[in-house]
């Protein structure tokens, strides 16, 4: 593959062999975003587990103390007086069957979190195959099925994010922007770690973080030493 010259450039600033400390990783990452837009920061934990296995699943989610600097746009599914209480929460899009029509006829996708109360599943569960692929359906486990829809439009605005598992025990997130500094990526970048750490399952066996890198969206990957996290 061959690369642009500020990418080029990024890389003499990187040792490929070294396991920086993360405050200094990410603001290598900041450092190598070079792009003319403000870069995401994305953190890729690749952990020692195996997703085909029920057992071994890591999902769930977290709210970024800085946010993750990316307005989010909120659908949510809820009947009665949740439908104010998710509009005062500040949600673009609330209703009930009207949306799966408009999803299902029109190709509406204009959100980025889908949020449900549990009696609306029913209803939700008809645009699984649109939503499933694009980590958009609904889950209790991410708290995007619930009963409090004000508090969970309230975190989605704040800055939560899901963290999961692909098909190769990666798990990729975005912790913010590159404007944001290395210091406010950090206590992001913390957090999402910790996260990550509390939720190993029981039948993770050996070393459960094996590599963790940062990168911007265009920059080079950085590698983090994450013995801190004990895990």
């Amino acid at each position: 593959m061959k690369h642009g010259k500020k990418y080029v450039d990024s890389t003499k600033l990187v040792d490929k062999n070294k396991l920086y400390e993360s405050n200094e990783a990410l603001a290598l990452a900041c450092q190598c975003a070079k792009a003319k837009f403000d870069e995401t920061i994305e953190a890729h934990i690749r952990l020692g587990v195996d997703s085909r296995h029920a057992d071994q699943q890591v999902r769930g989610a977290v709210v970024l103390p800085n946010g993750t600097g990316k307005k989010v746009r909120v659908l949510v599914f809820a009947k009665g007086d949740n439908v104010k209480l998710a509009e005062e929460a500040g949600a673009e899009y609330v209703g009930a069957e009207e949306y799966v029509a408009k999803i299902q006829n029109e190709g509406f996708m204009d959100f980025d979190v889908v949020i449900a109360t549990p009696d609306m599943m029913g209803v939700v569960g008809r645009l699984g195959k649109v939503l499933g692929p694009r980590g958009l359906m609904p889950n209790p486990k991410a708290g995007t099925v619930t009963p409090d829809v004000a508090r969970a439009v309230t975190d989605a605005k704040a800055g939560k994010i899901e963290y999961r598992l692909d098909k190769t025990n990666i798990i990729h997130c975005p912790i913010g922007k590159a404007s944001f500094g290395a210091e406010k990526l950090e206590e992001n970048f913390n957090v999402l770690l910790e996260a990550i750490a509390k939720a190993k399952p029981a039948a993770a066996k050996g070393q459960y973080i094996k590599s963790c890198v940062v990168a911007s969206t265009m920059g080079v990957g950085v590698k983090v030493n994450t013995v801190r996290f004990g895990v």
